[in-house]
């Protein structure tokens, strides 16, 4: 039997989508796009940043918003209680700037993001990707040094990891994502997920 790793993503999964929560938060719509919306993540930054130029908003508007957040319920319980059974990582295509408060309220996981490049006023002036493909690059370097992974996510962006594993798991995902991919388990509930990813554990 492999050593297991629990590669979980972020938003939409443990807590809340951040960019939507700042969308709701500065009434503008147009930032409520996630990977859901446009799977091409660069495009999607892009945007977003280009948005928060014109409006004259910058991180630290994002983390005042960020501050008010609280991880979906029973997103921490699930978290250590998984923890509790194997090696757990966030892997997300978050930032470090935005994700750090949300990891104290889960009790500091090991996240694996990215990281955005702010200028001193605050502005958010572009960002860096860890690697290519994070996720599934990710995934692939811990299964070459020898883990197993089981993966779950919402998006777009979390399929290759899921698909890259021993198993994984849609959480909460959209109607269109489990309908054009109907061989990946998809779960709603956190006690069902914990039970799939203690299952594929033992396989």
């Amino acid at each position: 039997m492999g050593m297991n790793v629990a590669c979980l993503d972020l938003e939409g999964v443990l807590v809340p989508e951040i960019w939507i929560a700042f969308s709701e938060a500065t009434g503008i719509p147009e930032l409520r796009r996630t990977t859901r919306d446009e799977p091409d993540y660069n495009k999607l930054m892009n945007f977003r940043i280009a948005i928060l130029k014109e409006r004259g908003l910058g991180l630290n508007e994002i983390q005042a918003t960020i501050a008010t957040i609280d991880p979906l319920p029973g997103a921490k319980e699930f978290l250590d209680e998984l923890r509790d059974n194997m090696q757990t990582i966030i892997i997300s295509d978050t930032f470090e700037q935005f994700a750090k408060p949300l990891m104290v309220k889960l009790g500091m996981p090991t996240l694996f993001c990215n990281t955005l490049e702010v200028a001193p006023n605050g502005e958010i002036t572009g960002y860096r990707m860890r690697c290519e493909k994070s996720k599934l690059t990710t995934v692939k370097a811990l299964q070459s040094c020898g883990f197993d992974t089981i993966a779950t996510g919402d998006s777009f962006n979390d399929l290759a990891m899921i698909q890259a594993g021993k198993a994984g798991f849609l959480f909460r995902s959209t109607e269109s994502i489990k309908k054009d991919f109907p061989s990946i388990p998809a779960y709603e509930e956190y006690n069902d997920l914990l039970k799939a990813f203690l299952e594929a554990a033992k396989q």
